[in-house]
């Protein structure tokens, strides 16, 4: 837009002075056209933006779908549930970068006019700077298709513990047991410890006072667990085995008790057969040592 055809300059020649004109129809009409850009771009973008949130919204739809119909499916090549969600995850951040990539072309296509000078330097420099990007979306697929975990799985990466709640495309998103998210580039995981793959072993130990019968309390143990085996069948695995005396300590007989379990529950196991094992040997009398202190009163003469 030239401002200076608004402006018009004359010089009178009988006296020299020099004057100049605004010119206000050309002022208005460029004004008018400018408001007729910013409005025409205005409103490219704004159908951009909802075709942009149409687009992720009912993909998300179709992806979610997928999903459940995998889940539910009971054909041999059909997805299990936690696979499947995995899967959804992956979809899903593919869908949203492809989206918002595709909407920058768009704009940058359509707003400026760039050389193919530039835009090779400009592809030069994204691609330098990119290819941590590629790294961690090719190591992510590796993650996928090995299968070393999947979203719920609990497990540890470098330095981080905890459950897995998102593979996206281009990271992995773990939340600790203490409520913290770390998400994690999927390129810097070389590592991989699962801990929700097979079943999970679970150990109670008790300890008994030197004046309690063994043989007795290693019967009620075993009682309270043939009990508890009949209301946690779901999450069980086998039967809970007491493997009898497995240390002599200052302050008594440590018997030790193990079970296998479902992932992710042999930690609730662990504290209701622990807290059923002392109701028992309460009742029954069978004392549990613990710190005392005797006073002794002695008279002095």
């Amino acid at each position: 837009m030239n401002y200076l055809t608004w402006v018009t300059k004359s010089v009178n020649e009988a006296t020299g002075k020099v004057s100049y004109n605004f010119n206000w129809d050309k002022a208005l009409d460029s004004a008018f056209n400018l408001i007729e850009i910013i409005i025409s771009k205005g409103l490219y973008l704004i159908l951009l933006i909802i075709a942009m949130y149409a687009i992720i919204k009912i993909g998300n739809k179709a992806i979610d779908k997928f999903v459940t119909n995998q889940s539910n499916s009971k054909l041999s090549f059909s997805m299990d549930k936690q696979k499947a969600i995995t899967v959804g995850a992956i979809l899903k951040s593919i869908l949203k970068y492809a989206v918002y990539i595709s909407a920058a072309a768009i704009v940058i296509g359509s707003t400026f006019k760039v050389s193919a000078g530039v835009l090779s330097a400009i592809g030069f420099v994204v691609g330098i700077g990119a290819q941590s990007l590629v790294r961690d979306i090719i190591n992510g697929f590796f993650i996928i298709f090995e299968d070393q975990y999947g979203v719920g799985d609990y497990v540890t990466i470098g330095a981080y513990s905890g459950v897995v709640e998102n593979i996206g495309i281009r990271s992995t998103a773990l939340r600790d047991f203490s409520g913290d998210i770390h998400n994690l580039p999927n390129g810097s995981v070389t590592e991989v410890t699962n801990h929700s793959r097979g079943d999970m072993r679970f150990i109670v130990d008790v300890e008994i006072a030197y004046e309690e019968d063994i043989d007795n309390t290693i019967n009620i143990i075993k009682n309270t667990c043939k009990n508890f085996e009949k209301d946690n069948k779901e999450t069980l695995r086998n039967e809970i085995e007491v493997l009898g005396v497995i240390s002599l300590n200052a302050s008594g007989v440590t018997i030790r008790v193990v079970g296998k379990a479902k992932p992710m529950s042999q930690w609730k196991l662990e504290r209701d057969l622990r807290k059923d094992i002392k109701i028992a040997l309460d009742k029954a009398g069978v004392e549990i040592p613990y710190p005392k202190t005797q006073l002794i009163k002695k008279d002095i003469d």
